[in-house]
């Protein structure tokens, strides 16, 4: 039996029955994996994506199979945030009622601050995760979370729209991920999420080309744990804001794992897509792993590595 006082944490200022939080991409809007178990029981979770415009998304073929994990190169597909706010998060609210993160992406600051600013007003909305792994288009197709400058201009514009915590999520394809952790903090984010998927590819050996329509993509799965993991230690000792650790998380074990490193809560990714109660199976399993390690509450170990 699942003793919730054990696994509390509390996420800028919101306090979640447990970290476990299914990560953007992974999860839908949530009604997707309500028809397999209660989602409540969840932490929260981060819903898809949503940029200002809809977006269909890269050309296919976009997931190639890896040794323990998956390329995806999705692209950002989503509606937009008009038909978002419209009809996913009133599914949404009827089966999932608490606090969820609305995942933002966009390709300039006035994009993210435009589709921030029209969901702010949604009471479901407890925080925003700010992407900037997405290219900027405005930047000659660099990637915003690789520099220092566009981030704090994301996080800038961001902050002025919405009083709501932003959590801004990185990408590890970076020379120095503290350095932009350190720069999304000095321009007032509430919190750091990591890591986004790492850049691979695969190559179809009879048609000698690569798998993926777009050439790479992001690789994700098991595979990527103990990077996620270094990361998730440098940037938890970089900044003074809280951590949400991801990357190949699979288990109770995982989770205590990356906690100990530093993240306050933990994101499940690719875990969803293979098994659709993983995120279920975690949280269950997690206070006989507290008792294995010999720990009493949860919150107690974030960072004692």
């Amino acid at each position: 039996m699942v003793n919730p006082g054990r696994l509390t944490v509390d996420l800028c200022g919101i306090e979640l029955d447990n970290p476990i939080i299914p990560a953007s991409g992974t999860f839908g809007f949530g009604y997707e994996f309500a028809e397999y178990y209660d989602i409540n029981i969840l932490g929260t979770f981060s819903f898809k994506g949503t940029t200002k415009e809809p977006r269909f998304g890269n050309p296919l073929p976009r997931i190639a199979e890896c040794t323990a994990g998956m390329i995806n190169s999705v692209g950002l597909q989503n509606p937009g945030v008009h038909e978002v706010i419209a009809h996913e998060l009133p599914r949404m609210k009827e089966v999932f009622h608490k606090p969820v993160m609305a995942n933002v992406g966009g390709f300039s600051p006035e994009e993210y601050a435009y589709t921030v600013s029209a969901l702010d007003g949604e009471d479901s909305i407890g925080w925003f995760e700010i992407n900037i792994s997405c290219p900027n288009v405005h930047a000659g197709g660099a990637v915003t979370g690789s520099d220092c400058r566009a981030t704090g201009e994301v996080v800038g514009a961001v902050r002025a729209v919405t009083k709501k915590p932003v959590i801004v999520k990185l990408s590890p394809n970076v020379t120095d991920i503290a350095e932009i952790a350190r720069a999304a903090e000095a321009a007032g984010a509430d919190g750091i999420s990591l890591i986004n998927t790492l850049l691979g590819m695969r190559i179809d050996l009879r048609r000698k080309k690569p798998v993926i329509a777009n050439v790479m993509g992001g690789f994700s799965g098991p595979a990527v744990f103990p990077v996620a993991l270094r990361c998730v230690y440098q940037v938890s000792r970089a900044v003074g804001l809280p951590v949400v650790g991801m990357g190949g998380v699979s288990s109770a074990e995982d989770v205590i794992e990356m906690m100990l490193a530093g993240a306050t809560a933990v994101g499940v990714g690719a875990a969803n897509l293979r098994d659709p109660y993983a995120c279920r199976d975690i949280i269950e399993a997690l206070p006989a792993a507290l008792d294995k390690y010999g720990i009493n509450e949860i919150k107690d170990i974030i960072g004692g590595a």
